[in-house]
């Protein structure tokens, strides 16, 4: 038996042409479906496409919607029960983690001033911070987390781990308040869903130490913005940001004159290999599938 998948792209036709019992179908758009849409059981949306419950009368074998990306929340609450969600998971974390580590070291080494010094023809060798020693608190313990924990012992920096429950070498979401004061940084790597929607809000960050800094590479709504936006404002605290809310950011919003502040258009994955990196898991997955098999990294509830 031949398991129909509509992929968004001729890399997945590609990638997926391998897999034994796999028809691997490239769609434009999923407003735009192919024939074969009839036929399909499985669905990889394209990259952060948004959830389209509406496609699901073009689709009437529908088994599994299979994810390129690790944050699953644009689909989660959109499917009927008997179709599966699978992320990505494992795909993005060491570019994600990357992100992370180089935001951290241009806003502690200065990088962003040395080179206004640099346009400016000015030599000023000023002392820097450095990433050595800093307390870094990492909320959020998946893979994701676990490679953010990684990178950050090799530059000596001192990293607790937190997720929803405690477990051994990770603490529990609930010693949030008392963790807080305790940091120099605090890096969002946890998945959207209603319970970390506003998670950073101004009592969160009113216990971070002054000059402490808030990197999020998680969803923009995790962070109350205009709380954040008038701790930045005030020059209390820092932060680097590679997803906001809302997102895109529209023209004349706080964010983009906001001081203290390192901002990215939600890069930290989209880098060199992402393709590959996606595409291996996905195959994994919809191999597993086409066994007859459940995907490994299925979203259950919330996550």
């Amino acid at each position: 038996m031949i398991v129909t998948v509509l992929v968004p792209d001729e890399y997945g036709v590609s990638a997926l042409g391998a897999v034994d019992g796999v028809r691997a179908v490239r769609y434009d758009s999923l407003d735009d479906l192919p024939p074969e849409a009839a036929e399909a059981e499985v669905l990889v949306p394209g990259f952060l496409s948004p959830g389209q419950a509406d496609v699901l009368d073009a689709l009437p074998k529908l088994r599994l919607v299979q994810l390129l990306t690790a944050g699953a929340e644009a689909w989660i609450g959109r499917l009927p029960d008997h179709v599966m969600l699978s992320t990505c998971s494992g795909a993005h974390g060491g570019s994600t983690a990357e992100w992370a580590v180089t935001a951290l070291l241009a806003v502690f080494r200065r990088i962003r001033e040395f080179e206004d010094d640099r346009r400016a023809e000015s030599w000023d060798s000023r002392r820097t911070e450095t990433l050595q020693a800093k307390r870094v608190l990492v909320v959020g313990a998946g893979d994701l987390g676990r490679q953010l924990h990684r990178r950050l012992v090799a530059f000596d920096a001192e990293v607790t781990m937190v997720a929803t429950k405690a477990r051994d070498g990770v603490r529990g979401l609930d010693e949030l308040p008392a963790l807080l004061p305790e940091h120099d940084v605090v890096v969002l790597m946890v998945p959207m869903t209603p319970a970390t929607r506003g998670l950073v809000d101004a009592d969160f960050l009113a216990r971070m130490p002054d000059r402490a800094v808030l990197v999020n590479a998680a969803r923009g709504p995790v962070v109350d913005t205009d709380a954040l936006v008038a701790e930045l404002r005030s020059g209390r605290l820092r932060a680097a940001l590679d997803v906001t809310d809302p997102e895109p950011l529209p023209p004349g919003h706080p964010l983009w004159s906001a001081p203290n502040l390192l901002l990215t258009p939600h890069v930290a994955g989209n880098c060199t290999g992402v393709q590959q990196r996606a595409y291996r898991i996905v195959a994994e997955q919809i191999a597993r599938f086409a066994a007859g098999r459940e995907p490994e990294f299925l979203v259950r509830g919330d996550y």
